[in-house]
């Protein structure tokens, strides 16, 4: 964002196509300036001329942060092009048609059905703050909702726009929220009516027009009334203006009512032949469009929607089809032909068809209405005449009685909803809903278009006071100076029309006169306005309109017509004629004002005013009402409209129709402005621009602008902070204002601080840039380096090793040439040293001689030099000295006089002395310092020369020593210079050997060459063929293996598949059940509480808001499985009751017998949901053990194929020695006795061995499968007798079980049949014939073990299965025993066992076997001694313990009497005496309490009703209370009193209920009683006696099994009651977490700076809820503690923990998610870094609670996949493959809502373009999903319970005090 009028600035300047259009500044603005240098957005160069007068300079363009927003008063600068760029953006590019205008919602048709009117968007909006979510129309129902319960105060909502802006849908939609989140007061389902009233005004008062199909052609008010409570108790509607004249008159492509054509397309149905319709095309009332249908409407579908609305609302069958006669008339009417009879007269053609059906449908004569209708009646004072009319006044007239009859139609169709929809309660308040027509410009404006537009300058006034209003009521509340703000008043405009003598007083004036013209009334106005009143013109081209200048624009009206249609007259006596019916309900329609239906008392022509009472102050003039015209009652009913509005608080909805064309969202910038500049939007934008536009709370500016403090600027006090820092950005003073919570701007100052912002921004992301960009540089770099280093090195490594490799051979060859060259140049050398020595002798002394001779003349040269200089210089010296000498001295003669008279003077003083000595010291000490410098160097210069002398001497010593040593290798090298010759010669004869040496050793090189490759090449084949074999050896290994990992697999992913697919089942059947399990317990509730209505008396319910959903019951019922049993044992402990009102007792009689069919139908259909859900859980145990059963069969199934391969591999050894006897047999025979022979018959012996011991391994193998199989058909038949046996046929084919056998008898074969070849005496041939029949007799042998091996089986079986009836038996024996006396259970138990000796007797004398029977009989002996023996053991212990009770008895008696006797003389007999201590064993107690049966009630109030978990709960047991009544059960189980364990049973389930339905939304208490409930269903399973449960228990736990009773079903309603004390938990935890969630996941900025506060408008977020912003993610996080806590302390499952913290994770997830796709300002990349940092902390805090395997995280990913889609790049093909690969947990609309919703909040951020966006779309559009956009916040996962056993042993429980339990007796 520049600076206004600098280069870059961008601006809006006008565009006659566009209407703006965008530009940017190419060079800076300067104040003489007239023309700007623009550059548009296509790159084109324009030179923009300003207004030479007011030099206005164009519009600025916000910041691109600031375009999309929510509210168009947060824009920087408000003015028009910046309020239609920002609907357009919202509009076409992110798909949002709601957009606020600071207290008005502007909606855009998209002509297009929106997914965004579910009920779970409803359930979304509701309880929300306004400015919480995106802008929709349930967020103005929701603000208007609050605000009547929180005020007190009546509310309106007016819904305005243009014909096809979508006024009517608004209005609907805005209803139906109303009806769903308030709900009825009653069973009436008073919403529904108010619903369904839509349709039948849409049918009776909606039409197509060129402009919309559905097009509303009346304006209409709805009051939805609310009781106390807030809940819907009726409705009353008002209707403004009927469009009657569209009755008779369509224009092209357009249509009349819907109810005309809904009636033609049904005409085929046989109730409503009699009406004689037929097509819409033969009627003239319904052709004049030339169009008339609809495209994608179904009239006659509509047709059937609008009598079922009648129907709801009451009017029944007759009256239908009474409605439906009197409209099928008036199209009859319509094709009545009138003829010309003369110029003056016209007749109807007599038995006109059409006539004669009107007449009948009608109920009126034929001749009457023909001649009416062709004639009128004329009054004078005297006498009355009957004129004949014209054909055009008769088709005029019969026009208009169409028109009249349809109105009086309509009104009676309004009367009859208002009468449906009217209660009896007392209405507490009201939200009315206006839904009225928009301002109106034709080509053609007539009276209808007047008062339309009046009726919106009136709209209009009352929206800019409100506003104003609004805006001063701000300043005031913040304590700004309140300046007057000047906006358009259209109160003149308003006089104008309806102040005395203004147009409708004039033209009801002209009506009155008798003749009155449009011409005459159209003079008036002139004469009356044209020069008094500056809004009302008169065109230039006609005497016949007028032009009157409105709010939003100036309108030419036509007068022609006014009169007429402000008359609205009809012939009265066709009315008469029509009175005169034998049609009841038309008589209703014209009957008498004082006993019309219509409440209003008046007919209202073109508009009905509607009223629940009438006035009776005006019934004694009715008769004359029907003379007032049009415009006056329209007027009266808009004063009352507004009064009615002023009462109420408003809200504003204003609807914009984007083009013309209903083309799905494609907007027309020119038609869209036109709406906003009538609807008052920018009048709106004017008034806010006008004072302070933006405005920001403290701690939001202190957010966004942190950035531009400094470290020392930031102050505790935020407010000071801000006002601080704000006085150093904005100089100027008056461009913003403090006020007590906000800071307010003028427009175009938030921009200046966001380009500050930018900068500043911009600044740090260039150094972060800059550091970022050099690390990775230098990475790269040391990266690089690296690289470089490793290969230099190893190209130096290299390039060293060729180095030193040259160098070798280098340094070989220079040693070979250094003794050749050595020997030539010494020689050589020694001849030119002696030449050069003699040469030299000569010239050096000849030079010597020479050099002498100069030095000589030299030295004499410069003596007489020297002499000579000396004497010139010294003449001179003296001459330059004595001028000196004398210039010198008189200078210094001169100075020194001077000086004299200065010392003369200085010598006076004291301190002169001082600084001439101090002075002369320095100088003495410099001097002194200079000295020993100069003698420093003078060392230093000697010490060197010595140096030098030194280093001279030993180099002239070191050139002697070598001069001595080159004489010496002189004489050396002459020497030897002979031996050379010789060493040439013997080199030359070792050439020659070495050559021929060469030569032989290449002929054998090139021999061995050969040798090698013909071996190589030997050596490469044979390794080819074995690497050949190898390979095919591989690839059969691999084969075999693929095969089997296949099979594996298969059978594998076969067995998952069902498993999942059943698990999968077994959670829907039990999501299912546990539905249906609520809504039963819902109805129970509802039952119930109708029986508390009926038995007490109506409670007056207490004033206050409560808001709940229309669905929602609380759980709080006591009914249960034997609630009624309950009841009556609780009605007759408690005495009598309050006897029930004979009216009430009557009351909903019907709906108890509903309810009660309902209950029990409910009840078998959770039976059946019971029954599936143990088949399935059946069929999942039969999965599992099948799987389990699989894996041990493979198992089995490899070893038999390693028998196989062993068995192979033998009978390759017998085909490798069949193949070399073969080979040998052609020369000669092996006799018998030869070595080979011998050979080959060992080698057989072995192998005839290794095949003994591999049957031994297979007959073992299959005697285990066999065994196994038949221990698993055992077990199959005792749970799955069918799927086992279809697992084995399967797995274990009986080919399959000897398929190891019938390999190992095929090792025996050979191809070949000719067995003969192999010896000549055949002996090997009798050998293996042999061997075969020893192989059949032992498949014999083990085929016969097979069959004696099952018929043990079998036997056995028939014994395990008659030995476990045995058991039963002794069980049930048992059990009846131990409820008999000691001395009766021995006799009774040797009566069993005599009869069961019988029956066995009886079983086996039918047997056929004597020896079994005497084996038998033995048997029976030998038991029966031993049951004699038994018999006198147990008497001779019984004997012994019978004395020793005796002798304890008198040993007791004797210490008693003892005690009396010691008492003392003092002490008196009842003084407690001290019991003597007498050591005794402890009792041993059996885990049972006894209690009375009359202390059961005391029981369930001290344990349940009053147990407090805070209290006394929390330093108990976990648990505790369930096992006291499980202790208590199994006492009344112990005693068989099944109606002791019935009540207890039933006492306890209504007691628990009692406290959830007194304490259910404390989470303590439903925790708490989860958990009891929980394990007292857990010990009732573990002390069933079910073995599947009994083995988890110790042996002194399963002696505490229940004995007597099957407590199976009342473990179910334990379960039931378990379910809905878990849905309670889950209810209550999300009350509590539902208003943590926004603000600490969402809104909280967890991470400090990383998203500041984008700039908001009016509706700021949590306005209406000031400590909403207090909860953060710790709050959450201490929540989810809190909750944790309470659960592990109540000892709650850690499975049924697990699935409560993935309910709760669920509920997180998904409310973050919903509030993130309907908040466009939460959708930015800052924001999904924030959300992805809040679930993080919510995993660690999984990880910390070791709950990471709960599935709690999973539910989380639709969240984490959404803020990754925040950050992730949008820009190519490639973002959007990973988008689509990364989101699948998100649905399509889901994405494409959170792309259109990606708000950038940092200019460095860019929008997703509309082009990516498609491109998600269209890689999505496979996808199969629900096209549902929210997730369902009230979903709750199936629960389960599983089974959790107690280790703790019931007799070591101890009961505290504190519980008041003590009448319970320990057992």
């Amino acid at each position: 964002m520049r600076l206004p009028g600098s280069r870059y600035a961008r601006v809006w300047i006008p565009d006659p196509e566009e209407v703006w259009k965008s530009a940017e500044l190419l060079k800076d603005y300067k104040a003489a300036d007239s023309v700007l240098h623009l550059q548009l957005e296509d790159g084109k160069d324009l030179e923009y001329k300003l207004d030479p007068k007011t030099k206005n300079l164009p519009h600025l363009r916000n910041p691109d942060i600031l375009v999309g927003e929510n509210d168009l008063t947060a824009l920087s600068y408000l003015h028009e092009p910046a309020v239609l760029h920002n609907l357009k953006v919202r509009f076409i590019d992110s798909k949002l048609i709601y957009t606020y205008c600071g207290i008005v919602l502007v909606a855009i048709n998209p002509y297009e059905t929106l997914p965004i009117y579910g009920a779970d968007i409803i359930n979304a909006y509701s309880g929300q703050n306004m400015g919480d979510m995106d802008p929709h129309i349930f967020a103005v129902a929701e603000e208007a909702y609050k605000q009547m319960a929180r005020d007190e105060r009546n509310q309106s909502i007016i819904v305005s726009g243009e014909s096809g802006a979508g006024k009517t849908v608004s209005a609907k939609y805005a209803m139906r929220y109303f009806a769903t989140v308030s709900g009825s007061a009653s069973e009436a389902n008073v919403e529904e009516k108010v619903l369904a009233s839509n349709p039948i005004m849409e049918a009776i008062g909606n039409a197509k027009t060129t402009r919309n199909d559905n097009s509303s052609r009346f304006g209409k008010y709805i009051e939805i009334g609310f009781d106390k409570r807030y809940h819907i108790i009726g409705a009353n509607m008002r209707t403004y203006l009927l469009e009657k004249s569209r009755v008779v008159f369509q224009a092209d492509d357009e249509r009349n009512y819907h109810i005309f054509y809904q009636l033609c397309a049904a005409s085929r149905f046989p109730e409503l032949k009699a009406l004689k319709l037929g097509s819409a095309n033969d009627f003239h009332y319904t052709k004049q469009g030339r169009n008339p249908a609809i495209d994608g409407v179904d009239d006659a579908k509509e047709m059937s929607t609008t009598r079922q609305a009648f129907t709801l609302l009451g009017i029944n069958e007759s009256y239908q089809m009474g409605l439906f006669q009197v409209l099928a008339a008036i199209l009859h009417l319509g094709n009545v032909e009138v003829k010309d009879r003369d110029a003056d007269s016209s007749i109807i053609p007599p038995n006109n068809g059409h006539l004669l059906t009107f007449c009948e449908l009608m109920g009126v004569t034929y001749q009457d209405m023909s001649h009416w209708l062709c004639h009128k009646k004329l009054k004078t004072t005297s006498e009355t005449y009957i004129k004949p009319v014209p054909k055009l006044q008769a088709i005029n007239a019969r026009d208009a009685l169409a028109k009249h009859i349809y109105a009086k139609l309509f009104n009676w169709i309004v009367d009859h909803v208002n009468k449906a929809l009217h209660t009896t309660v007392k209405q507490h308040s009201f939200i009315g809903v206006l839904d009225i027509y928009g301002f109106e410009t034709f080509e053609i404006n007539s009276f209808e278009q007047f008062c339309i537009n009046y009726a919106n300058e009136k709209l209009q006034q009352q929206f800019n006071m409100h506003v104003f209003k609004l805006e001063q009521e701000e300043y005031m509340k913040e304590q700004i100076p309140w300046t007057l703000i000047d906006f358009y008043d259209n109160q003149p405009c308003i006089n104008l029309i309806e102040a005395k003598m203004g147009v409708l007083d004039l033209l009801d004036e002209e009506c009155k006169m008798p003749k009155g013209s449009d011409d005459s009334w159209a003079q008036k106005l002139y004469n009356t306005h044209l020069k008094t009143c500056a809004l009302f013109e008169k065109p230039r081209m006609s005497n016949k309109a007028f032009i009157i200048q409105h709010f939003a624009d100036k309108v030419e009206y036509q007068c022609e017509g006014f009169l007429e249609k402000n008359k609205d007259t009809v012939n009265e006596e066709q009315i008469r004629v029509l009175k005169a019916s034998k049609f009841d309900l038309l008589v209703e329609l014209f009957q008498d004002e004082e006993k019309a239906t219509s409440p209003t008392g008046a007919p209202t022509g073109k508009r009905t005013v509607l009223s629940v009472k009438p006035d009776k102050s005006r019934q004694g003039q009715a008769s004359k009402e029907h003379k007032k015209t049009v415009g006056l009652q329209f007027r009266n009913s808009l004063q009352l409209l507004m009064e009615t509005l002023n009462a109420t608080t408003p809200h504003y909805v204003r609807c914009i129709k984007p083009n013309d064309y209903k083309h799905a969202f494609t907007f027309d910038p020119k038609r869209a402005v036109q709406q906003l500049r009538a609807c008052g939007v920018l009048e709106t934008i004017r008034i806010s621009a006008a004072g302070f536009p933006s405005r920001w709370t403290y701690q939001e500016f202190f957010s966004r602008y942190r950035v531009l403090m400094k470290q020392k600027d930031v102050l505790p006090d935020k407010k000071l902070t801000c006002k601080n820092v704000l006085e150093k950005l904005v100089q100027d003073p008056d461009k913003y204002q403090f006020g007590k919570t906000k800071i307010f701007f003028r427009a175009g100052q938030v921009a200046y601080l966001e380009k500050l912002r930018a900068d500043k921004l911009r600044a740090a992301c260039i150094r972060i840039q800059k550091t970022i960009r050099c690390w990775l540089a230098r990475k790269k770099y040391l990266r690089m380096k690296g690289a470089a280093v490793t290969v230099q090195r190893y190209v130096r490594g290299h390039q060293a090793r060729c180095l030193a490799k040259f160098l070798r051979r280098t340094r070989a060859a220079v040693v070979v040439q250094k003794f050749q060259r050595m020997h030539v140049q010494r020689s050589r050398y020694r001849r030119m040293q002696a030449a050069a020595l003699a040469v030299q002798c000569i010239l050096r002394a000849y030079m010597a001689r020479q050099r002498y001779k100069a030095l000589v003349r030299e030295h004499r040269a410069v003596i007489i030099q020297k002499t000579v200089r000396g004497w010139l210089a010294r003449q001179w010296y003296k001459r330059t000295l004595a001028a000196v000498v004398r210039l010198q001295c008189c200078v210094r003669r001169m100075r020194a006089r001077r000086e004299l008279k200065k010392l003369k003077i200085e010598a006076r003083s004291v301190e002169h002395f001082k600084k001439l000595n101090i002075g002369m010291e320095n100088k003495i000490m410099q001097l002194q310092r200079r000295v020993d410098e100069q003698n420093k160097e003078n060392r230093l210069i000697s010490e060197r020369l010595m140096g030098l002398e030194s280093s001279h001497a030993a180099e002239g010593e070191r050139l002697r020593a070598e001069l001595s040593r080159l004489r010496s290798a002189e004489d050396d090298a002459k020497s030897n210079a002979n031996r050379v010759t010789t060493l040439l010669e013997e080199l030359a004869r070792l050439r020659k050997e070495l050559e021929t040496t060469r030569s032989e050793k290449k002929v054998i090189e090139d021999w061995a060459e050969t040798y090698r490759d013909e071996m190589e090449q030997m050596v490469a084949e044979l390794k080819e063929q074995n690497g050949l074999l190898k390979s095919e050896k591989d690839d059969l290994n691999r084969l075999i293996q693929e095969q089997n990992l296949q099979m594996t697999e298969k059978m594998c992913k076969a067995i998952q598949e069902e498993t999942q697919q059943l698990e999968t089942d077994l959670n829907e059947e039990r999501s299912r059940y546990q539905n249906l399990l609520t809504e039963h317990l819902r109805l129970e509730e509802r039952y119930d509480d109708l029986k508390e209505e009926i038995t007490l008396s109506m409670a007056v319910p207490k004033p206050g808001h409560r808001r709940t959903d229309s669905t929602h019951s609380s759980n709080e019922s006591e009914y249960t499985y034997n609630s009624e049993l309950a009841e009556s044992e609780e009605g007759s402990r408690g005495g009598e009751g309050p006897t029930d009102p004979p009216v009430q007792g009557n009351l909903d009689m019907s709906l108890f017998l509903k309810l009660q069919k309902r209950v029990t139908e409910l009840e078998q259909e959770k039976q059946s949901l019971q029954n599936e859900l143990d088949r399935r859980e059946e069929q999942f145990q039969r999965a599992r053990a099948r799987k389990a059963r699989s894996a041990e069969l493979e198992y089995e199934s490899l070893k038999r194929q390693e028998l196989e391969s062993e068995n192979k591999k033998l009978k390759h050894d017998l085909g490798e020695m069949r193949q070399s006897l073969s080979g040998s047999a052609g020369a000669t025979s092996a006799a018998p006795g030869s070595p080979a022979y011998k050979v080959l018959l060992d080698q057989l012996n072995a192998s005839c061995e290794e095949l003994e011991v591999r049957k031994e391994e297979v007959l073992i193998l299959r005697s285990q499968l066999v065994s196994q199989k038949e221990a698993m058909q055992h077990k199959q038949t005792m749970t799955e007798p069918v799927l086992y046996v279809e697992d084995v046929q399967k797995m274990r084919d009986a080919g399959e079980i000897t398929q190891a056998y019938i390999s190992l008898k095929d090792t025996n074969r050979s191809p070949n049949p000719d067995y003969h070849r192999l010896n000549e005496d055949g002996e090997l041939w009798l050998v293996y014939e042999g061997l075969k029949e020893t192989n059949r007799l032992l498949e014999t042998q083990l085929q016969a073990q097979r069959r004696s091996h099952e018929n043990e089986v079998e036997v056995l079986r028939g014994e395990l299965q008659s030995i476990k009836e045995e058991n039963n038996r002794q069980q049930q024996l048992l059990a009846q025993n131990l409820q008999l006396p000691p001395e009766a259970r021995i006799e009774a138990s040797l009566q069993h066992e005599i009869t069961r000796l019988t029956n066995e007797n009886l079983e086996m004398l039918n047997t056929d076997d004597p020896k079994k029977y005497r084996e038998y009989r033995l048997n029976v002996l030998r038991r029966m001694i031993d049951l004699m023996e038994q018999l006198e053991k147990q008497d001779r212990t019984v004997r012994k313990l019978k004395k020793q009770l005796k002798v304890f008895a008198k040993k007791i008696g004797e210490l008693e009497g003892g005690q009396v006797e010691n008492v003392s003389p003092g002490q008196t007999v009842d003084e407690p005496i001290r019991p003597v201590n007498i050591p005794r064993r402890e009792k041993d107690f059996q885990g049972m309490l006894e209690y009375k049966k009359e202390d059961e009630l005391k029981l369930v109030k001290n344990l349940i009703l009053e147990l407090k978990p805070r209290g006394v709960a929390v330093n108990l047991i976990p648990g505790l209370p369930a096992y006291i009544l499980f202790m208590c059960l199994r006492h009344a189980d112990y005693v068989n009193d099944d109606q002791k364990v019935r009540t207890l049973l039933t006492s306890t389930i209504n007691s628990i209920k009692k406290v959830l339905k007194k304490r259910g939304d404390d989470f303590e208490t439903v925790s708490f009683w989860l958990s009891n409930t929980c394990r007292f269903l857990h010990c009732l399973k573990q002390y069933s006696g079910d073995e599947q449960f009994m083995k988890f228990n110790t042996t002194k736990q399963n002696d505490h099994c229940l004995s007597n009773f099957d407590l199976a079903e009342y473990r179910q309603v334990l379960s039931d009651l378990a379910i809905q004390i878990y849905q309670q938990l889950i209810k209550c935890m999300e009350n509590i977490l539902q208003p943590m969630i926004v603000s600490g996941m969402l809104e909280h900025e967890t991470i400090q700076g990383v998203s500041g506060v984008k700039p908001t408008g009016l509706r700021k977020r949590t306005s209406s809820i000031a400590d909403e912003g207090t909860y953060t993610l710790d709050s959450i996080l201490r929540q989810l503690n809190s909750f944790h806590s309470i659960m592990c302390q109540h000892g709650t499952d850690p499975e049924l923990i697990k699935q409560v913290v993935k309910q709760q994770f669920y509920i997180i997830g998904a409310v973050t998610l919903n509030n993130l796709l309907l908040r466009k300002d939460m959708c930015s990349w800052s924001k999904g870094m924030q959300i992805r940092y809040n679930v993080s902390q919510l995993e660690e805090w999984l990880r910390d609670k070791n709950l990471m395997n709960c599935g709690a995280k999973e539910t989380l990913e639709p969240l984490i996949q959404a803020a990754q889609l925040l950050q992730v790049k949008k820009k190519t093909d490639e973002d959007a493959e990973a988008i689509c690969s990364m989101c699948n947990a998100l649905s399509t609309a889901q994405i494409v809502k959170v792309l259109n919703l990606y708000t950038p909040v940092n200019e460095f951020e860019e929008r997703v373009a509309v082009t990516f966006i498609r491109t998600i779309q269209s890689r999505l559009r496979d996808r199969m999903e629900s096209p549902q956009l929210l997730m369902d916040t009230k979903m709750i996962y199936p629960v389960t319970f599983p089974f959790n056993p107690s280790s703790l042993a019931l007799e070591t429980i101890q009961i505290p005090g504190s519980l008041n339990l003590t009448f319970l007796t320990r057992v």
